[in-house]
Order: C-alpha cells, then structure tokens, then sequence
C-alpha cells in the first residue's frame, strides 16, 4: 500500500505561500503590501463587508482572486460571495504553518483596516528572506505534500473505485473523556476539520473563527457523569479557560492542530517529540501530529514484517502535564482522542489484503520421519 503524489501536477499549483508572494510583488492589489524591507511580513486588508464604505471590486479583489485561483469560484456561473471568499482565505491562512497573524502590527478599528503576517520557514521560525524565490524553493520542496492533489493507488484509503481521486477523507473521531470516562463520541467529516472547545464561537470574531465550516465539538457540562469528590469542581474551573479550544484537521501530508485557548493543552501521538515527558502546544502555532510519508513507510514496513503497526491515534489532555509518568492518563480531568480514520482503513485494508495471501498461499508440508 503507497500514497503518492503526483509531482507534475502539483508543479502547476502554487501552494498559498507561493501564491501570496507573487500577489504582493504584482502591486494589484491596494494595501497589499510588505511590511518590512526584509519581506518577512506583509500587510494584507481586512475590511468587513458590513461597512458603508465597503467597495467590492477593490475590497474583495484579493479574497475573490484566491477563490478563482482554487476553482471555487467562476465569473458568469457562480453568485458573487465575498463574506465566503474571505472565509476561505482566512481559513487558509490560519491553518497553514507558514503564516503566524502578528496582532499587535494589525489594526482592525480603523477606516482601512488590515492584518498583518509573518511567514515563517519549514521549522516553524521567521523566514530570511520570503519574497526572495531563490531563497525559498528549497524549504518549498520539502513540503511539496502540501496543498497539491494527492492520487492514491487503488488498495489505498479511497478505495479501488476512487483510483487516482483527490484526497478526500478528512473523518475524525473525536472521544472526549472526563476522568477516564467516555462522555461524547462522534465522527466528524469537514475539509475544515473541527473544534473541540468550551462554550460557543463568538458571533463575527473573524480574529479566530468567522463562518468557518469545521465542525463544533463541544466539552460537556461536568455534572453529566458521577464523579470523585473535588473532580468536578475541578473540571468546572477548568472549563473557562478552554473558550475557543483547539482546531484539528487532515491535510493531504498529514494530520494537523491549532491551539487557540488560553488554558494549555499537552499532547502524545506518532510525531510526539517526548514519550515519557510532556509536550505542550504553543499557542496560535500550527503543529503537525501525524505524517502521511511517514505512517505509510511505516505501514510498508509492518506490511513486510520489519515493523510494528503504524501509531495514529492522538491524545489530547487540557490543564495538565501530558505524558505523565507519575498519573495515567485515565486519572486526568480532561483528555480527548482523536483518530484520522484514513489510517484506520488503511490497516483494515492492509490486514484483509493479507488474510486473503494466506488464505490463498499453499498449506505447509511438514516432512515426517518414515
């Protein structure tokens, strides 16, 4: 079993560094602009379409532009829609590692308002030099996964009758666990992927969520489930602080988090640098949980017999150190899991793919002494 991609078509789509890049080195667009001499920051207008003053064609011609590059939007056939085309930008922005929102530079109370950005390289750090394409190709390179269409071969997770298709199942199973009880399960869907918060999304905060398509998974009240003495008082003062939660998402190379809470939040999955100590989630900082390349390396190696099952599962833990050699996981007061089932029907079809070889190789002849 393999995924690929398809380097000759991924070559003729910029991904949206790239593509942003070449916009503010164009000057088309008014107030899109670099914000400093070394081009690591830009400035990029923001204004609401509420506003008497809002002009279309100039404020929207960015946002509308990103909207035609994607296919998600042709002059003539489809209704004009900025609120949605600035959606689908800011989405973008927030959910690619190469973009950090500078808030203390944006300025959204004024009459042009505008945000600005910095673009950051591979390791998550302020890049030399982004409007310098010499100098940026090679980090390009090594996330060529990212934003390109990834075909997968017919035994791969869509299936034979999908051969070739685009990347498309983003399910998530989201577990939420109070004290090591199960209290919600469900399976999420959307491209955007979903929330795991506390209370609900501000209405208009296009700071953070606007009318993003991820789905919502909410944390239950405390009281939902008996509990210890002291726990749920505990849980109730937690709580507060995960307002605006967590964003978890598939991506064609992997699978993806954005903490947005101001309680912290510790996790453990496949890229988890530490086993046995906690690893925490920067705030508004993307982090990758689980690689493509690597799961289906790994997955090639069980599938030979030099490995052990891929990991994919992610565990979650909000307010307290996660791992925790001296508390397990099920005596912490709020933990979540979260399972990309790609990868889990990538192993159902690779074991039924080999019950099938065993059941049609030959039985094994054990010689007797005669």
């Amino acid at each position: 079993m393999q995924l690929y991609t398809l380097m000759e078509d991924g070559s003729r789509h910029m991904r949206l560094r790239e593509w942003l890049i070449a916009q503010i080195d164009s000057g088309k667009y008014p107030g899109l602009s670099w914000e400093n001499e070394e081009k690591t920051m830009f400035r990029i207008p923001w204004k609401h379409a509420a506003k008497q003053d809002y002009r279309q064609n100039q404020d929207a011609a960015l946002f509308k532009a990103w909207a035609m590059y994607k296919g998600k939007f042709q002059e003539g056939r489809d209704k004009a829609d900025p609120s949605t085309w600035k959606t689908r930008l800011r989405c973008a922005l927030n959910k690619s590692t190469d973009f950090q929102e500078v808030q203390e530079r944006s300025q959204l109370d004024i009459s042009e308002p505008y945000k600005v950005y910095r673009i950051l390289d591979d390791t998550g750090r302020l890049t030399e030099s982004a409007g310098n394409p010499e100098m940026s190709h090679d980090s390009d390179c090594s996330k060529a996964l990212r934003e390109t269409h990834v075909p997968m071969q017919e035994d791969g997770p869509l299936g034979d009758s999908n051969k070739g298709a685009e990347w498309s199942d983003y399910r998530l199973e989201v577990c939420l666990f109070y004290h090591g009880n199960l209290v919600q399960k469900l399976v999420t869907a959307s491209p955007d992927g979903c929330f795991i918060l506390q209370g609900c999304a501000p209405v208009g905060n296009e700071r953070i969520y606007g009318p993003c398509e991820a789905k919502t998974v909410f944390f239950p009240r405390p009281d939902i489930i008996r509990l210890p003495p002291g726990i749920t008082d505990a849980m109730s003062r937690l709580l507060p602080h995960l307002e605006k939660g967590v964003l978890v998402w598939v991506a064609p190379d992997g699978v993806f988090i954005k903490r947005f809470c101001q309680g912290r939040v510790y996790w453990d999955g496949p890229l988890a640098e530490n086993r046995q100590k906690p690893n925490k989630l920067e705030r508004e900082r993307t982090c990758k949980l689980l690689d493509v390349t690597i799961f289906t390396q790994e997955l090639q190696n069980h599938q030979q017999g030099t490995g052990p099952e891929p990991r994919y599962t992610v565990d979650l833990c909000f307010g307290e150190e996660f791992p925790d050699p001296s508390q397990p996981k099920a005596k912490k007061l709020i933990t979540a899991q979260v399972i990309p089932l790609f990868a889990v029907e990538c192993l159902r079809r690779h074991n039924a793919h080999n019950n099938v070889e065993m059941k049609q190789s030959p039985p094994h002849k054990v010689k007797t002494n005669e």
